[in-house]
């Protein structure tokens, strides 16, 4: 049977604690859920009954959307995880559910409170002349002319891994000097291709493996005349970045990365940068680029008409 609640002192004097002690039976004995997942709904349970006691709740009817907020913030203060706090509300939201299919009271109190959005690992970006001694690695092996334009198209187009990979010689307008690629959701955009991508890619062509029958219209093949795996671009993009002595493991998103972050530093027009980059949320795109909100806001008030109010006398 799953052990008794206990953070709230002598659980005799609190009925909520007893409550919480039934619903841990349900999850134990009618859900068969295992020990371990039960004794995790204690612990954040546990972790209530101490806010419960402050504010001198005396069951689950007292319980308030306040009271939610003030418990997952003091988790918050502790410097609890996004996840670890979306966990203790998931914890709450399911013993009144169960509370009220025991009493047909449906309140929730925990229902429209929002934990903390998990933090976003964002990609390490290099310097410009990080990029530049990067993709200066001298040599005329074949192989290392097809990977100097890979990483050249990375960081020219900001290409996912995905998306250059999949480039074929045909998607390539030379004229035009413009690429032609498909994204996340099959959605096609066109993108810049810069004149030192341009002519990476030149010198690589006539190098080009031959390839074999179905890769004839592949842009990035292997030696073996295939188009060129995921992991490959992935290990011959980090093989160069140690070839080139810049002291960084680079890959792929480092490059698009960089692209981003070099560009939108540049240009400061967050729009350009959501549309070359492919996203569909310009959200994506303020923490892809890691923009803070002082920038936002400067690009807000120069561009919006109603930004701010003007003199007009």
């Amino acid at each position: 049977m799953a052990p008794r609640s206990s953070a709230a002192g002598d659980e005799s004097t609190s009925p909520l604690a007893a409550v919480f002690h039934d619903f841990l039976d349900y999850l134990h004995i009618v859900r068969r859920l295992s020990p371990n997942t039960v004794d995790g709904y204690r612990r954040d349970l546990d972790s209530f009954l101490a806010v419960a006691g402050n504010a001198n709740l005396p069951g689950p009817r007292a319980i308030e959307e306040a009271h939610v907020r003030t418990w997952l913030a003091q988790g918050h203060s502790k410097g609890l995880a996004g996840s670890s706090l979306q966990r203790r509300l998931s914890a709450l939201r399911a013993f009144f559910q169960w509370y009220g299919r025991q009493t047909g009271e449906r309140r929730n109190p925990a229902q429209t409170v929002q934990a903390p959005r998990r933090r976003r690992k964002l990609p390490a970006t290099m310097e410009a002349d990080q990029v530049g001694a990067y993709l200066n690695t001298p040599g005329d092996d074949p192989l290392l002319l097809r990977d100097l334009a890979m990483a050249e198209l990375f960081y020219s187009s900001g290409l996912r891994l995905g998306e250059l990979r999949a480039v074929n010689v045909s998607d390539i307008d030379g004229k035009e000097r413009l690429l032609t690629v498909t994204g996340k959701g099959a959605k096609t955009r066109t993108v810049p291709v810069g004149d030192a991508a341009m002519q990476a890619i030149q010198r690589y062509l006539p190098e080009r493996p031959s390839p074999e029958a179905g890769h004839e219209n592949a842009l990035f093949l292997s030696k073996q005349g295939r188009r060129i795996s995921a992991r490959s671009i992935q290990a011959r993009i980090g093989a160069l970045g140690q070839r080139s002595g810049v002291g960084r493991r680079v890959h792929p998103h480092m490059l698009r990365h960089s692209f981003a972050s070099h560009l939108l530093e540049s240009s400061g027009d967050l729009r350009a940068v959501q549309e070359l980059l492919g996203h569909s949320d310009i959200a994506t795109t303020q923490i892809y680029t890691h923009l803070d909100f002082q920038h936002l806001a400067k690009i807000y008030d120069t561009a919006h008409p109603r930004a701010r109010k003007r003199d007009d006398s």
